[in-house]
């Protein structure tokens, strides 16, 4: 049921719950046909984790692929600080990491930046990858 300071209904806020869900499952082809028909790609949870957060850390990199193709921003940065490329590094993901940063993401970005990340726990093998991603682009 709905009220005056939350508009959704219990199915709606049921549904957008169960899609976030979904970014955490890594259960990328029914969360893809979900963005393709129509729900918002930077669908954000109450604690500003955005579903390629999500996806992110929850070691997902076919989700990542599938929200990146569909626009999905990767200059979200959570209630916490943290990005969805600083969530793959901690996860140490290369594959979601090179793909965000194909896709412009920042390792500087955020107070716990994916640069941060990989120096404050050691995960010397993502640092390469993460310089490759603050040179210029041609």
């Amino acid at each position: 049921m709905s009220n005056p300071s939350n508009p959704l209904t219990d199915e709606e806020l049921a549904f957008l719950q169960r899609a976030l869900d979904l970014a955490r499952a890594g259960a990328t082809e029914e969360l893809a046909s979900y963005v393709d028909a129509g729900l918002p790609v930077n669908l954000t949870s109450g604690a500003g984790d955005s579903l390629l957060i999500l996806a992110a850390y929850h070691d997902h990199p076919e989700t990542v692929e599938a929200l990146l193709e569909r626009g999905a921003e990767t200059g979200r940065v959570n209630d916490r600080g943290q990005t969805a490329l600083a969530a793959a590094v901690f996860r140490r993901s290369e594959r979601s990491v090179r793909a965000l940063l194909s896709a412009g993401a920042d390792p500087a970005l955020g107070p716990k930046s994916a640069l941060e990340i990989a120096r404050f726990f050691e995960l010397d093998d993502m640092l390469p990858l993460l310089r490759s991603g603050l040179e210029p682009r041609s």
